[in-house]
């Protein structure tokens, strides 16, 4: 959420980047060439995506979306299941196409979430009056996309499953979309329009993701903590007005969820008051509970891809011909080093923080749900890119007969960080080939048997990346049976080992 990543370079350090063409052209070059691995993984994840099925929570947004529109799947939420109110209307944008809008999200969503990528990249550039070889800012977004949607235990649920990624993907990648005006405003009516997107973006992500709405409250909380400690005096800055318009928001978007009757619905169903969250013991499980998370996430080496895109952006960045603001020169937060620890500290207090909000729904089983730790691991990679364009600056500054090679080793990191996480997918991408034709199979079936009169017909879960299916657990858990015959207008489904075998 800060206003400035990398900083403009003095004169000096302009005379130091007067390098020869070709050294910088055979840079740019490995960063180009080696950014065809990052595009084609995103190319083979998104062309798997055409297999995802409903599943899960899906199977009762679909007959709501059918049934009843946008007003019955608001009700649903605000008055039922948990208050999300902008998390009923991003079901209601897929869920509205049915099956074909589970099997389009991975493609919409990804795209989507990489040109947010791509334009914060941009953003930032542009506010620091840096410039970047054609490409590379684009590398550096879809790197980090793949980074986020793919270093992690469950990709299947992360970014394919539509219900979570609205909630724990999208969502804080929609946070960073609303930052962007903030960035580029220059004229009146630019800061206007940054000042409202704040508002607004900050009561949609309020009511859209608890967790997010968390995280994206520390760093606004560090940044103006920041401005104040960089720029004392009367009267607030832009960014200042920003923070507290984006708090204002969200405060007020995470009361109308609070207070919902959804909400205290799912409070009451997990024991999860205000009380409870605060009780020593809870705050002590989930600390312990996120260490262990963190482990995890630290021992993650792909996640060195966004660091190494970091740096090669660092290092080709260059100095624009248009001076900074002189009220931003040298970043309104501070300097970079004090940004970089900020931005550690920030991370760490807002992963706790989730954690402690989401122990109450999964208990222990929170270490091993990775579908809910995207809300501040996208801040992580972010934090690693972006300390890895300020070393990449400090590197540019360097006399460049070194530069070469560290182009050529960051790029290769980053080829290397693809490869890996390449490497699971033709595993997943089988097992949801066989869901879909099992699926696609047994939901003819039933659709045939309800046209022909039936009431009650056979049913077996088809489950693929840990999803819950009706009669999971060789038919111990029922649920969301009851969902899937309202989907299909019959009275009841009935446990079946076979039926979508055969």
């Amino acid at each position: 959420m800060t206003t400035d990543t990398l900083e403009a370079p003095n004169g000096r350090e302009r005379e130091r980047e007067q390098e020869p063409p070709g050294v910088r052209r055979w840079a740019t070059g490995w960063t180009v060439a080696l950014g065809a691995f990052p595009f084609a993984l995103l190319a083979a994840v998104f062309w798997t995506g055409r297999l995802v099925r409903p599943g899960a929570d899906d199977w009762c947004f679909l007959p709501v979306v059918r049934d009843e529109g946008v007003s019955g799947m608001i009700a649903k939420f605000y008055y039922e299941d948990n208050g999300r109110v902008a998390n009923a209307l991003l079901v209601v944008a897929y869920g509205a196409f049915g099956v074909p809008g589970h099997s389009w999200f991975a493609l919409v969503s990804g795209v989507l979430m990489v040109g947010i990528l791509w334009a914060l990249t941009i953003a930032v550039l542009h506010r620091t009056a840096l410039t970047a070889p054609r490409g590379v800012p684009l590398v550096v977004a879809a790197t980090g996309a793949v980074v986020f949607f793919l270093a992690t235990p469950d990709p299947y649920k992360v970014f394919y499953w539509p219900a979570n990624s609205v909630s724990h993907t999208l969502a804080p990648v929609l946070a960073c979309a609303a930052v962007i005006p903030l960035l580029r405003a220059r004229t009146r009516r630019g800061r206007g329009l940054a000042l409202g997107t704040a508002l607004l973006g900050g009561f949609f992500l309020g009511t859209l993701s608890e967790e997010t709405a968390v995280v994206a409250c520390v760093l606004l909380g560090t940044a103006l903590l920041l401005g104040l400690r960089a720029l004392p005096g009367p009267g607030l800055t832009l960014t200042r007005r920003w923070c507290v318009l984006a708090l204002t928001g969200i405060v007020a978007g995470a009361a109308v969820l609070y207070t919902s009757p959804g909400a205290h619905a799912r409070r009451a169903r997990f024991g999860a008051g205000a009380g409870s969250l605060l009780d020593a013991g809870r705050l002590t499980t989930a600390l312990r509970a996120f260490g262990e998370i963190l482990g995890t996430v630290l021992t993650t080496w792909p996640y060195l891809g966004a660091l190494a895109a970091g740096l090669l952006l660092g290092l080709l960045a260059r100095g624009g011909e248009r001076a900074p603001d002189a009220r931003t020169a040298g970043g309104p937060l501070g300097p970079p080093l004090l940004l970089a620890a900020a931005g550690a500290l920030a991370f760490l207090v807002s992963g706790f923080l989730c954690t402690v909000i989401t122990y109450p729904a999964f208990g222990a089983a929170v270490v091993t749900a990775a579908r809910v730790w995207g809300d501040f691991l996208l801040l992580y990679v972010l934090l690693l890119a972006g300390l890895g364009a300020l070393l990449g600056g400090v590197l540019r500054a360097r006399p460049p007969g070194a530069r070469p090679a560290v182009a050529a080793v960051a790029a290769a990191v980053c080829a290397l960080s693809c490869a890996g996480l390449a490497a699971p997918l033709p595993r997943l991408g089988t097992q949801m080939e066989v869901r879909a034709q099992r699926w696609d199979r047994q939901d003819r079936a039933l659709r045939d048997g309800a046209a022909h009169g039936a009431r009650v017909l056979p049913y077996t879960p088809v489950p693929v990346g840990r999803m819950v299916e009706p009669f999971g657990g060789h038919g111990r858990r029922p649920w969301p049976a009851g969902c899937v015959a309202q989907y299909y207008r019959l009275e009841k489904v009935t446990y079946s080992q076979h039926g979508a075998h055969s």
